[in-house]
């Protein structure tokens, strides 16, 4: 999709790694000027806007910033008001949780923490924006999974946290309807990278390529559907959650591995 976006600001949160970065390269590359944040400091900036040059689009701006520090999310809007006029896109892609082996996890307060950090940091830059700039970005994208829907392991509460993201979204485009503003979640299936290494394990993905490796998505994937929503073309589609995930919803089930038990070596147990 060759959309132009020259000269429009997009910002995405947690965007210097995986569905993030893919999102600000997607929209560089169309000319629109990105702004990254992340938290820790752990990003590569130089590999960052090499990669950025290599799609030949703007160099991104790079922002040290805590997604879930009122703070941190005033200066940073602070900042992109004295560089922009207006944001176009806000994608909030930032999500963080416990990771839940066992009933022993479960608390009161890791499961607040999650939704601060999932749910909230939408919210918190909605209002900034609208106090800073006098209105919305024209269109907002919540990153899910497909935690809601079907078990992943040790993925409790951030499957919860996703679960109510993606019903205030609906509300958030009901109230934000009358200003011209399209807010949807994107949902994406199984993506390899280092948040789904460190949820289940290194083994997890090995695992999972064995019985079907398409259960897994690119992040390019992800990012071309976040930036299909927010083209232009799809203003018909708000308000919704739309999944990516290559159908495996359809055929991820016992029946697909019994008709396919050959390819996967799969053999039954003799009975006793």
């Amino acid at each position: 999709m060759s959309i132009d976006f020259a000269g429009k600001a997009v910002l995405v949160t947690g965007g210097t790694k995986g569905i993030g970065l893919s999102c600000g390269l997607a929209y560089a590359q169309r000319g629109a000027l990105c702004t990254l944040t992340n938290r820790w400091g752990s990003a590569d900036e130089e590999a960052i806007r090499g990669q950025f040059r290599a799609v030949g689009g703007p160099e991104p701006h790079i922002v040290e910033a805590d997604a879930g520090s009122a703070e941190d999310t005033a200066a940073l809007v602070a900042a992109l008001k004295e560089r922009h006029d207006s944001i176009e896109v806000f994608v909030s892609n930032v999500s963080f949780a416990q990771i839940v082996k066992g009933m022993s996890d479960y608390s009161k307060r890791a499961l607040m923490r999650s939704i601060e950090y999932t749910v909230w940091p939408m919210f918190e830059h909605l209002a900034r924006f609208r106090e800073a700039f006098g209105r919305y970005p024209r269109y907002v994208i919540g990153l899910s999974s497909i935690g809601p829907d079907s078990f992943v392991a040790n993925y409790d509460f951030v499957a919860g946290s996703k679960a109510l993201l993606e019903t205030l979204i609906r509300y958030l485009n009901y109230r934000l309807r009358g200003e011209g503003v399209h807010v949807n979640v994107v949902r994406a299936a199984l993506v390899r990278t280092d948040s789904l290494r460190a949820t289940m394990g290194d083994d997890c993905i090995p695992f999972i390529e064995r019985f079907d490796p398409r259960m897994f998505v690119s992040p390019e994937a992800v990012a071309e559907t976040v930036f299909a929503l927010t083209s232009g073309l799809m203003d018909g589609v708000s308000g919704q959650v739309v999944t990516v995930d290559n159908g495996v919803a359809f055929h991820d089930n016992v029946m697909r591995l019994f008709g396919e038990r050959a390819r996967l070596e799969i053999t039954p147990k003799e009975k006793p």
